[in-house]
């Protein structure tokens, strides 16, 4: 499947994570609200950038201002699970446990809304066999909790599902019913998150800006070759100051190798450059694309051309 406009979709996870405690906290909330939403939307709307934002329903349910502050400046609102525990991540649960939640999720959102809601990100992308068939019975149309060629999946939780990265497709492609990293012939279309070895994300693009750079003009590069989008990940949460929460990182694993990667060693790296800093790394990229000539998307409007420049009833 090859679409010949060069698109770059900034994608946002919005989730109560405290970065700095590396854990849910709800005191990020009011951060949110008056701190990082407003200076991401209006990085935004300074470059004439409409994107997707994927909330929790969880967060939703507690700040439905933050929905219509995206929804008023003419994002897309996607899904992104109901709840962002480690137990409650979507490769750990059953198809029933995971249709419970993508459902109160999107009733959440769609109540706020008024809108269908049809594009979905897994927390922490976590997603397992039972994912796909969960997601279309309650009528996503895209998903994008891939990341083709992305080596660094061990700092991470649920390592073990994400190996199958390694060998997805590169190119934006309709899934099998029983696995997000294979074509198959359902109407689910797979958006997979950049990379190239490296995820090109808001959080290596913080810790490793220049090298992560390197990467991003590669995948530039390839986009003019084959039509590949760009699908930048951030989080809102890397642009407010959580200079007050300091203290200990929390422990989410009682397996110790699981404890220094993905929390000790993870969360020292992802403390570089984030607030006001982080802001002035993004409107970088966002430039970047803007001089490219790249027409900036939300992944509803490129699936609608996917759909259309195909020919293709889904």
């Amino acid at each position: 499947m090859q679409l010949l406009l060069q698109a770059a979709l900034f994608t946002n996870d919005v989730e109560t994570t405290s970065l700095v405690r590396n854990e849910l906290f709800e005191d990020v909330i009011p951060l949110l609200e008056n701190q990082a939403m407003p200076l991401l939307l209006e990085a935004y709307a300074k470059h004439q950038v409409r994107t997707t934002f994927f909330f929790t329903g969880y967060l939703a349910e507690r700040s439905a201002k933050l929905v219509r502050m995206v929804w008023d400046q003419g994002h897309e609102v996607g899904c992104h699970g109901y709840s962002h525990k480690i137990n409650k991540a979507f490769d750990v649960l059953s198809f029933e446990e995971q249709l419970e939640h993508l459902k109160k999720a999107k009733s959440i959102l769609e109540n706020i809304t008024g809108e269908a809601v049809v594009s979905f990100r897994a927390p922490a992308l976590r997603v397992n066999s039972d994912t796909p068939a969960a997601l279309m019975e309650s009528g996503f149309l895209i998903d994008s909790s891939v990341a083709s060629q992305r080596f660094d999946m061990f700092l991470s939780y649920g390592s073990g599902q994400k190996l199958k990265w390694l060998t997805a497709p590169r190119l934006p492609y309709f899934t099998k019913p029983d696995d997000l990293t294979k074509r198959g012939l359902t109407n689910l279309l797979e958006v997979p998150v950049s990379a190239l070895i490296i995820p090109y994300i808001g959080t290596t693009l913080r810790m490793l800006p220049f090298p992560v750079r390197l990467i991003r003009s590669a995948l530039a590069f390839e986009s003019t070759v084959n039509g590949k989008p760009i699908n930048f990940l951030t989080h809102p949460n890397e642009f407010m100051d959580e200079a007050h929460s300091r203290g200990p990182i929390a422990r989410r694993s009682g397996n110790f190798v699981k404890y220094l990667l993905a929390d000790l060693i993870r969360n020292k790296l992802k403390m570089k450059n984030l607030g006001s800093s982080a802001i002035a790394i993004l409107e970088k990229e966002l430039a970047y694309f803007s001089r490219k000539g790249f027409s900036f998307l939300t992944m509803k409007e490129y699936r609608n051309l996917i759909v259309n420049s195909n020919g293709e009833n889904r």
